[in-house]
């Protein structure tokens, strides 16, 4: 019983959800409240099970503006299973002004104000992605009310730095990493150029489990648009995948073997496709040192979906006989819907199952789906598309075929395709040629956010920004305004080529001074390696004043002697030259470290027994014990070797 007592102080006990989609549908009659079911399940479950928090992949929301009555919902149901008197047994150790950056940067159960049962972190994903004016999502709006924890947000898209949440429970180490989805093709580009940068712990590097929550494409739609399981890191030990909605919750090793992905899919379907027929889970991830193990949770509250196909020409059926096609697609229906209701298990399984049956009707004609549906109406969830209308593919060799064939045949590509085109394709299939003043890659950034974000000028501002900056660059060459028409469309074209370009890669000053600037507002610590010197950072500022009055100090690493670079032309060049002098940036994402911000408090209890001071944050005077380097200066070429920590991926006994 001891045992089982201190396992269960050094595991962490986290319920994983990805997906939920709160407020699909939320308008129709039989399904808008699928959606707020699942959720709440999720929740009873990581109440029922004591978790430590809750961990969720992204798309939280179904609308990137959700209706008021659904973050009401939201709101309402995290307080009734998230807010209470039960300790938080978890503790964070890393600068939480890096991890959650809203105006207070802290985790909400640290609030004095609030009494935080079952913390929340989440992420963003395609769904509830920032957007509009001040770039902000719903999930900011939850975080601001401390009702969640929400990280994984990057503001440079084009050079993306992560910082972890290090969070200690017991003698067991996590570190969680996350990032919130950015479109698909933009991220394959900066994976590719190398600017994408975890930071790892400086500090005992290898007693840490190091856990990713990610929202993108994992299946490869074309060459450029997913995340290939090679580009993450090899330190990472465990994967969390969102946005793909097909349940593949157990642990599956990568295809390099160097850690575990696990895709928990959505909690509802929100399409009639063969993924989403696979039952719904949560899952239960426990972590214990350098050990986990994923525990499925099947949903209750998911409403039943049964698919399948049929071919009409193998069936035996008169083609010139509808009433006997008719009635055969009634009674396969039948059979689906006495499958549905007999796979129910639970009282709290919606009764109305979702059919689709998908009919390949080679020359046979097709029937009225909605009228059809008109049988099952109150039988089942959705009446009105029970039935899926396809033709066989034809052979690629050259066949002469009628006007009426040649139509029916595009018009059963267009219905087979239809719940696989993405709105990015469309677009793309229309900007493949290069127009001659607006860049296509920012207009058809422009037609995203107008569609997807519901953001009604983007288009227009695009348009405007655009003119005015080619107007500008016009009469900057052509002051007198004496060029020829021909020469004023050279100038157009090149401008416009320029502009694509900047779209596309952002180099030089504008990169460099945005990274001096975000170095100068964290507390990073470089590793000596990496030949960049320490910074020091501001402390973070104090909800008291008898805690203003307190100081910080920063642990530092890689103190190095101040040896002059050989390499210098002018060899009596001072050591606060070398100091200003900016050195080449690596683009190996393993030399950055992250300095542990350590803490002299006890475990979080409940924050309403906690007095205020408790909830600031102290830095311990003692330093870490360094072994210094002989020689290597700040700036040296040389750069000693980087050891990665063996990733160890076991199931816990």
């Amino acid at each position: 019983m001891a045992d089982e007592n201190e396992e269960d102080e050094n595991t962490f006990r986290i319920l994983v959800a990805t997906d939920c989609h709160v407020g699909f549908l939320e308008k129709d009659p039989i399904r808008g409240r699928d959606s707020f079911n699942s959720f709440e399940e999720v929740l009873q479950h990581a109440q029922t099970l004591k978790v430590d928090f809750i961990l969720l992949g992204g798309d939280l929301f179904h609308d990137n503006k959700p209706s008021r009555r659904t973050i009401y919902r939201v709101m309402e149901l995290i307080r009734m299973y998230c807010f209470g008197d039960n300790p938080v047994s978890i503790q964070i150790l890393s600068d939480q002004t890096l991890n959650f950056p809203n105006k207070f940067g802290r985790v909400n159960y640290e609030d004095p104000n609030y009494n935080v049962s079952i913390p929340i972190f989440s992420i963003h994903g395609n769904h509830d992605d920032p957007a509009g004016d001040g770039g902000l999502s719903a999930l900011d709006i939850l975080s601001i009310g401390n009702l969640i924890n929400y990280f994984g947000k990057s503001s440079n898209v084009d050079d993306i730095t992560i910082y972890p949440i290090l969070l200690s429970k017991g003698t067991s180490k996590l570190a969680l990493y996350g990032l919130g989805n950015i479109r698909d093709e933009r991220l394959y580009r900066t994976f590719q150029q190398k600017k994408v940068k975890l930071m790892r712990p400086i500090e005992s590097r290898e007693d840490w489990f190091n856990l990713l929550v990610l929202h993108q494409n994992r299946v490869a739609h074309s060459p450029k648009d997913h995340v290939h399981e090679s580009m993450l890191d090899n330190f990472i030990n465990f994967v969390i995948w969102g946005h793909e909605h097909e349940c593949k919750i157990e642990p599956q090793q990568s295809c390099e073997g160097r850690f575990y992905i696990s895709q928990p899919g959505s909690s509802i379907c929100t399409a009639l496709s063969e993924s989403e027929a696979v039952k719904k889970h949560c899952g239960l991830l426990e972590i214990r040192k350098s050990v986990c193990r994923m525990t499925a949770i099947e949903l209750k509250t998911v409403r039943p979906f049964v698919m399948e196909d049929v071919v009409l020409a193998s069936e035996g059926l008169d083609a010139d006989d509808m009433d006997l096609v008719v009635n055969f697609l009634a009674n396969k229906v039948d059979e689906m819907i006495q499958r549905a209701i007999k796979d129910i298990s639970s009282p709290n399984t919606p009764k109305e199952p979702l059919i689709r049956l998908r009919v390949e009707h080679t020359g046979f004609d097709t029937i009225s789906k909605e009228k059809f549906g008109q049988r099952f109406v109150k039988r089942v969830a959705n009446p009105n598309d029970i039935l899926l209308f396809h033709k066989k593919k034809k052979s690629t060799g050259r066949v002469k075929v009628s006007g009426k064939q040649e139509e029916d045949a595009f018009l059963a590509r267009a219905t087979e395709s239809m719940d696989h085109t993405s709105f990015e394709d469309m677009i793309n299939s229309f900007l493949t040629q290069n127009l001659e003043i607006l860049p296509e890659n920012k207009l058809h950034e422009a037609v995203h956010r107008f569609v997807e974000k519901e953001e009604k000028s983007s288009i227009t501002d695009f348009v405007e920004a655009t003119l005015k900056l080619m107007q500008k660059n016009l009469i900057s060459q052509d002051p007198t305004k004496s060029s020829k028409p021909e020469e004023i469309e050279e100038i157009v074209a090149k401008e416009t080529s320029n502009m694509r370009t900047l779209y596309n890669i952002r180099q030089g000053d504008d990169q460099d001074k945005s990274q001096d600037a975000d170095e100068s507002l964290t507390t990073i610590a470089f590793d000596a390696d990496e030949k960049i010197p320490t910074k020091s950072a501001k402390a973070p500022k104090k909800s008291t004043n008898a805690t203003k009055k307190k100081t910080t100090k920063k642990t530092t690493v890689g103190q190095k002697s101040k040896k002059k670079n050989p390499s210098q032309k002018n060899p009596k060049a001072s050591a606060a030259a070398l100091k200003k002098k900016t050195p080449a940036k690596s683009n190996d994402v393993n030399r950055y470290s992250l300095q542990i911000v350590k803490q002299e408090k006890d475990l979080i209890g409940s924050s309403r027994k906690r007095k205020k001071s408790d909830s600031d944050v102290d830095l311990l005077d003692e330093k870490p014990k360094i072994k210094k380097k002989k020689t290597n200066s700040l700036l040296d070429d040389e750069t000693p070797s980087i050891v990665h920590p063996k990733t160890e991926n076991k199931s816990l006994t």
